[in-house]
């Protein structure tokens, strides 16, 4: 079992950026379905990430929206990674997802065009503030985060990912998960502010 271990492990090593036209169903299942690592990810989705970027540019028609809609999808895609074949066109995949986080995007934007907050968004009406435990707030508010800080946030903060770790599933640089972490942390404040001062006022 070591040895055949060992042989795995060396040929993901030389099979680097070509992992995608691996045919060994032992080998695919091996990495996709048991032990799948944050590099292992990025030696596939790497070579794509450029062509990805121009597609979402195209549909955003902006560089920093285009660059988180490609990240929201590698996020996607590493959710799924467990579900990956041998037979996945992963290209094929990504601009599918891709395609339908840009949409996603789209329509929570039309119900929420201000993207703020309100304690209705948070599902607060029927309970009120105040009923809530600390925790049990942030964890409403986080929800309720734009898609991809809240699955930055939580790989982060709850889940126990490293940075680095986020970067090779993302392929995102330092700085930017840093402004997207960063951001997530100052919304789930200011919210958190901002509805326990609308408690207390309305006591």
């Amino acid at each position: 079992m070591e040895a055949i271990s060992l042989f795995v492990r060396l040929s993901v090593i030389f099979l680097k950026i070509s992992l995608p036209n691996v045919r060994n169903p032992f080998l695919w299942r091996y990495i996709y379905k048991r032990e799948m690592k944050p590099e292992e990810f990025n030696h596939i989705i790497l070579p794509l990430r450029q062509e990805l970027l121009s597609r979402a540019f195209g549909m955003t028609g902006n560089g920093e929206d285009a660059e988180d809609l490609v990240q929201e999808a590698m996020l996607r895609l590493w959710k799924r990674r467990d579900s990956l074949d041998a037979s996945d066109n992963i290209k094929a995949l990504l601009y599918t997802i891709l395609r339908n986080a840009f949409y996603d995007d789209r329509r929570r934007q039309q119900r929420h065009p201000s993207a703020e907050l309100s304690e209705g968004d948070a599902g607060f009406e029927e309970r009120g503030v105040e009923t809530l435990d600390e925790m049990a707030l942030i964890r409403n508010i986080v929800e309720h985060l734009p898609p991809l800080q809240r699955q930055l946030f939580r790989m982060k903060e709850i889940e126990g990912y490293d940075a680095g770790e986020i970067m090779q599933i993302t392929g995102c640089t330092a700085d930017n998960l840093r402004k997207n972490l960063s951001r997530a942390r100052l919304k789930i404040r200011d919210t958190y502010m901002k509805l326990m001062k609308g408690a207390r006022d309305e006591k």
